[in-house]
C-alpha cells in the first residue's frame, strides 16, 4: 500500500522586534543585527512544519535621523524576503526624578504587546495555522497566549526567547519554549548588500555585521 504523506503543521512566526533587538544587544551580540529573519526561522522550524508567515512588530523610531535611515534600511531589507511589518508608535512622555525634581522627555513603544495578541488571536480563529511561534520575552504577552490555548483548542503556542530575554511566567504558559543561541543568530545573517523589492542595494550600517 502506498504510504499517505503526513500533513505538515502550520506555523505562523510573530516577532516582537524591540525585545530582540534589545535582547541580543544586552547579550553583546551587537554584530548580528543585521539578521535575516526568515533564514533564523527556517533554522529554528522543524522538516514537518511549513512556514506559512513571518510577522515582524516594530515602530519607527524618531529624533534621530541616523537611527531612522539605519532602521528603514533594515525593514528595506526584512520586507525583500517577504517579512509581513506591523508598526506600533512611540509616544512621548515626560519622566521625573523624584530626589532633585528634575524632569526629562522620553519615548515610550505603544501598541506592540497590543498588535501581536490581536494577530496571533485573529490568525488562529481564522484556521492560518496550526503553531504560533512567538519571538519574545514580554511578559505582557501571557494573557493571549493562555487564551488563544484556552479558547482554540487545536492551537498552540510555543515561544522562542531572544538572547537575555528568558521570562518563567510565558515558559509556564507556552507548548514549549527554548533560547535562540548566538550561533543561530550569526549563521543567519544578510549578505552586506542586499537587494530591495524594488531592485536597489541596500547596504548593511556599519558594526552591524560579524
Amino acid at each position: 500500500m502506498q504510504e499517505v504523506p503526513s500533513k505538515k503543521e502550520r506555523v505562523i512566526v510573530y516577532i516582537d522586534g524591540f525585545n530582540l533587538y534589545f535582547g541580543m544587544r544586552e547579550a553583546g551580540f551587537d554584530n548580528c543585527r543585521w539578521l535575516d529573519l526568515k533564514k533564523m526561522v527556517q533554522k529554528l522550524i522543524k522538516p514537518d512544519q511549513s512556514l506559512e508567515d513571518i510577522k515582524y512588530f516594530t515602530s519607527r523610531v524618531s529624533n534621530d535621523p541616523q537611527k531612522q535611515k539605519r532602521q528603514a534600511n533594515y525593514i528595506d531589507a526584512l520586507e525583500s524576503t517577504g517579512v509581513k511589518i506591523l508598526y506600533g508608535n512611540y509616544q512621548n512622555s515626560a519622566e521625573e526624578c523624584k530626589r532633585c525634581g528634575h524632569t526629562w522627555k522620553t519615548a515610550k513603544e505603544k501598541m506592540t504587546d497590543v498588535n501581536i495578541a490581536t494577530n496571533m488571536i485573529v490568525d488562529g480563529f481564522n484556521d492560518l495555522y496550526d503553531m504560533a511561534l512567538l519571538i519574545s520575552g514580554d511578559s505582557d504577552l501571557v494573557p493571549p497566549v493562555r487564551a488563544t490555548h484556552t479558547h482554540l483548542k487545536q492551537k498552540r503556542v510555543c515561544i522562542a526567547f531572544p538572547p537575555k530575554r528568558h521570562n518563567a511566567s510565558m515558559a509556564n504558559v507556552a507548548k514549549g519554549s527554548f533560547t535562540i543561541g548566538r550561533k543561530t543568530l550569526i549563521d543567519s545573517i544578510f549578505n552586506k548588500e542586499v537587494k530591495s523589492k524594488t531592485g536597489y542595494l541596500i547596504k548593511a550600517p556599519e558594526n552591524w555585521l560579524p
